[in-house]
């Protein structure tokens, strides 16, 4: 009866087959009825019984029993954030360790973060030092031993998110999203706030080879409803983007992090890293205030930006830097933000990320403005990889060049 209804006569023969009056409908058999509603007072004894135990654990454990209602309200504890850490400018760092050590500072001021990874701790530098390996039996430690079966992870972070009580967090390689990707999309329809951590993002894990060198997973998992996909473009930036998942507690968010390691670019020079929370924002402006041009980047490929800038600038021509690591939250802004980033009369625009190029044209308007990669990757240094791709500041230069 899975895809065709039985009908009229196949009910009518079943319900005699099993000894039913055919001729009533939505019958529930007295014996049946006092069977089932007996479970209501029972439930009613326990719940009851719960509340007593819960009651006097409270008292005798008030500053637990406030952190319970805070965990299980999907709240997190006051000035949380100032647990993140800072970063010495000029420090090179892959985002994956920058968000490594976010994540460490976060669970020691959130007792309720829990998570795990895809026997990867190691790559993806989410291993929490301080909490242990979580125990089956005892419910001790907060660091889940998943194993290699992504899907799986994905399905057991949801069952955690529909629970409560906790904060929850998976990590892999972003090339298996596509073996989580059910789970992705359970947690984006039922609005789960569970974090999905992929390091290894693009073709600057190099020589992996391009098995492992995600291409077209960034356009794929933006087209999610109800997902933010944060891709972070140095460590500050890494560091603000846990903090926009954990703010999060209507929908999940995936880090999409680096291997390879980016500079610490410094903040009294270029815009605050908090510009992220609104998913996009001018990161460096152009000289004068009024940009000729607007390159547009995320994640490993804001260095390769803000180097095209300086070589535009020696040759005058006013560009802007504009960091974009989360569409999803810079196109929630209202239109006088987005405006003032991207503004309109601005339509020499280039975007440069190291991923398939769909999508970027609601960002430049046109699909020679992209910069990206439509093609697999190759097995090589990553340095080689971007230069033998037309990852360069040069290319962006050419193609700003071509549009002035």
């Amino acid at each position: 009866a899975h895809g065709s209804p039985l009908g009229p006569d196949g009910v009518k023969e079943t319900k005699q087959k099993l000894g039913f009056d055919p001729e009533k409908h939505f019958h529930v058999p007295a014996e049946a009825g006092t069977h089932l509603r007996s479970a209501v007072e029972r439930g009613a004894e326990q719940e009851a019984a719960w509340q007593k135990t819960f009651q006097a654990w409270s008292a005798a454990n008030a500053e637990l029993a406030a952190e319970w209602k805070l965990a299980l309200a999907d709240e997190l504890p006051a000035d949380w954030e100032k647990a993140l850490p800072s970063f010495t400018v000029g420090e090179k760092l892959a985002t994956r360790q920058s968000a490594g050590k976010a994540l460490g500072g976060l669970a020691n001021v959130i007792p309720y973060l829990m998570g795990g990874d895809a026997d990867l701790s190691g790559s993806t530098n989410t291993f929490l030092k301080e909490a242990g390996r979580f125990d089956g039996q005892s419910g001790a430690g907060r660091n889940i031993h998943y194993g290699v079966r992504e899907h799986a992870m994905g399905a057991i972070a949801n069952g955690l998110a529909y629970h409560g009580g906790v904060r929850t967090f998976t990590a892999t390689f972003f090339c298996f999203a596509d073996y989580q990707r059910p789970a992705i999309r359970l947690a984006a329809l039922n609005h789960l706030p569970v974090v999905f951590v992929f390091t290894h993002d693009s073709v600057g894990l190099g020589e992996d080879g391009p098995t492992h060198q995600p291409v077209e997973h960034l356009a794929s998992l933006r087209c999610m409803p109800g997902l933010y996909v944060v891709r972070p473009g140095d460590a500050t930036e890494a560091s603000q983007a846990w903090r926009l998942a954990l703010s999060r507690t209507k929908g999940p968010t995936a880090l999409v992090l680096s291997r390879q390691a980016l500079p610490t670019l410094d903040r009294t020079k270029y815009a605050s890293a908090e510009g992220l929370l609104r998913g996009g924002y001018v990161v460096s402006e152009a000289a004068g205030g009024k940009p000729q041009a607007i390159v547009i980047a995320t994640g490993s490929e804001l260095p390769i930006a803000l180097e095209a800038q300086d070589k535009l600038a020696a040759q005058g021509i006013a560009t802007r830097v504009v960091s974009l690591p989360c569409w999803e939250a810079f196109g929630a802004q209202d239109a006088a933000y987005r405006n003032q980033v991207l503004p309109p009369e601005v339509t020499a625009r280039v975007s440069i990320e190291a991923a398939a190029t769909f999508g970027w044209e609601r960002w430049v308007g046109r699909q020679d403005a992209i910069i990206g990669i439509d093609r697999f990757g190759a097995s090589a240094p990553a340095e080689r990889i971007y230069k033998e791709l037309g990852l360069t500041a040069d290319a962006v230069v050419e193609r700003v060049k071509r549009f002035i």
